[in-house]
């Protein structure tokens, strides 16, 4: 610049000036960007899992643990960070997973799963939503949204499960596992169910949270009538799965179909937005092979993809596929603790 004239010399100090401030922006919205990457506060659960091949890696590990194993599991969830967890069913098959009156019971080596993890909740912080589901054949959840007798005996389990459980502190709130696979809108009777659960929720646990997970996500319609339906829910979370370990949608389309769901729940103003976010991948055919580990990296760009757009992000699953890698009570894919390893690296986990 040595040679320019006064006034080019002026112009270029401007130009250099802007440009300055325009790095200053790019970096501060680069930082803002990456401080918006959220932790993962919350995960399903299970004691074992609904579908069978997909349970291949745990679910018999998950059978013989002990009282002292499921709350040093629970210990360990806790340390890795994750607040909530969402317990998929209290029964399964027919049986229950605690002593009840209604259904005979799993047999598991814990004498009571639900009072031991519970009771492990309360020692090391962690909340949970324990699970109205399923009485019937899972694989039917149009009939077990709106047959009489299961909603009668699903009604008959919530009381059941409130007279002994809720007096624990980290009984949190109530988990709808019926899922409703979303095609432009909502089934009415998915409207009915979710109410309907939430109405006896609020009559037998006043002030319990109450948390729906519906597929579909890459199907809701961005309209008015959506919007009604979000008014209508009587649900305070919705954690939309992200369909990306069923193989539904990719990575790079998740960004632009939970910044519409935001829009949509924006304008609704009434249950929090969350995420549901599948880390698992299939060892073999979908729906018909087990679950294992996804690759860290795809997990770490679903995670980045969500982040700007829901309150919270909750995972499916930690159970058999995440452990930490000086676990004493391991249960799931050989992979799960290298999964954990880089998550923790990344900071969505503690390590």
């Amino acid at each position: 610049m040595r040679n320019l004239p006064r006034r080019s010399f002026v112009k270029a100090l401007n130009v250099l000036a802007a440009g300055g401030v325009f790095l200053q922006e790019v970096q501060a919205q680069a930082k803002e960007k990456k401080s918006a990457i959220k932790p993962i506060e919350g995960s399903w659960f299970e004691f074992q899992h609904h579908n069978e091949p997909e349970g291949k890696y745990w679910d018999q590990t998950l059978m013989n643990f002990s009282s002292e194993q499921w709350d040093q599991k629970i210990r360990e969830i806790s340390e890795a960070g994750i607040r909530y967890l969402v317990l998929l069913d209290i029964a399964i098959h027919g049986k229950s997973f605690y002593p009840s009156s209604l259904l005979p019971m799993h047999k598991m080596k814990s004498p009571d799963p639900l009072e031991t993890i519970l009771s492990a909740a309360d020692r090391h912080g962690v909340n949970f939503f324990v699970s109205n589901g399923f009485f019937g054949d899972w694989t039917n959840p149009v009939l077990l949204m709106k047959d009489p007798g299961i909603n009668s005996l699903r009604i008959k389990a919530m009381n059941e499960v409130a007279e002994r459980y809720a007096s624990h502190k980290s009984f949190y709130g109530w988990y709808y596992p019926n899922e409703t696979g979303i095609d432009g809108h909502y089934q009415d009777y998915f409207l009915d169910y979710v109410n309907l659960s939430t109405a006896e929720a609020r009559k037998i646990t006043p002030g319990a949270k109450t948390l729906i997970a519906p597929y579909g996500t890459r199907n809701i319609k961005s309209d008015d009538k959506f919007v009604r339906q979000l008014e209508k829910l009587d649900v305070d979370f919705i954690a939309y799965q992200d369909e990306i370990g069923v193989e539904k949608t990719r990575v790079e389309e998740s960004a632009g179909f939970f910044s519409r769901l935001s829009d949509l729940h924006k304008k609704a103003a009434r249950s929090k937005l969350w995420a549901d976010v599948e880390i698992f991948r299939f060892e073999g055919k979908v729906y018909h092979s087990a679950l294992i580990p996804a690759s860290p990296e795809r997990v770490i760009k679903q995670l980045e993809a969500v982040s700007p757009y829901v309150e919270k992000i909750f995972i499916y699953q930690y159970t058999g596929i995440l452990n930490r890698p000086s676990t004493g009570v391991f249960a799931g894919h050989p992979d799960s603790t290298g999964l954990y390893e880089q998550l923790a690296k990344k900071g969505f986990l503690k390590a």
